[in-house]
């Protein structure tokens, strides 16, 4: 006869053992089952796990599998993961918070965190910002983000403009303020950001090299507004 209890324990015994395997394809078998039938004994492993997987796509399932569990469970867990000095700890609370999607994480999505030195893990504060922000924060949060037009290489630029544009019109006055910055890099970022905003079809390269030349021949784009 079989003893479902225990084989339910074996079976979770033998997931947990699976995200530690040496191969990738094991760990994103192990992550499934665990997302699969959720255990609150499972959480810690999971979040452990998170700041360690070198695997985007295992990373990403085992993000699945915490959203498969209650809230009251993860959620003081991941923001503790916040304060790590681990950045992919941090990087993947974030992005783990952004899935989630319950607005009780807003207030941990602090401006230290929008501006994290680290590109990875400041991209995943701005997604997991934008999706979190309550109505009538937006403007505030638009403010922190322009602080950082001009940023990084081509991918982190166009993170931040993409969480810009998701927050929509209430952009518009960072962005017309950033366009008279000094440095040319954050007039040029701001500019195609709006180029964006005011055409979501425009290729994010088309809107940056159109920007680029407008800069270069001294203007700000506040002409002719």
């Amino acid at each position: 006869m079989t003893v479902t209890g225990q084989d339910t324990d074996t079976d979770g015994v033998r997931a947990l053992q699976g995200l530690e395997d040496g191969r990738a394809s094991v760990r994103l078998r192990a992550a499934l089952a665990v997302g699969t039938t959720p255990d609150p004994r499972f959480v810690d492993k999971l979040i452990e796990r998170c700041a360690t997987e070198p695997e985007f796509f295992v990373r990403d399932m085992l993000t699945w599998a915490l959203t498969r569990h209650p809230v009251s469970m993860t959620l003081p867990r991941l923001f503790r993961e916040l304060g790590s000095g681990r950045t992919q700890a941090r990087s993947q609370a974030l992005h783990t918070l952004s899935k989630i999607g319950d607005r009780q994480a807003w207030p941990v999505i602090t401006r230290a965190l929008l501006t994290d030195t680290d590109d990875e893990v400041a991209r995943s504060a701005w997604r997991a910002a934008v999706v979190l922000v309550p109505e009538g924060e937006e403007p505030a949060l638009a403010a922190v983000l322009a602080t950082q037009l001009g940023r990084g290489e081509r991918e982190t630029q166009l993170s931040l403009s993409r969480a810009l544009v998701a927050l929509g019109a209430v952009t518009v006055p960072a962005l017309q303020a950033a366009t008279t910055a000094p440095d040319p890099q954050v007039r040029a970022h701001a500019l195609a950001t709006e180029r964006l905003l005011r055409d979501p079809d425009t290729g994010f390269e088309f809107a940056i090299e159109e920007a680029k030349r407008v800069v270069a021949l001294g203007g700000s784009g506040q002409e002719g507004r």
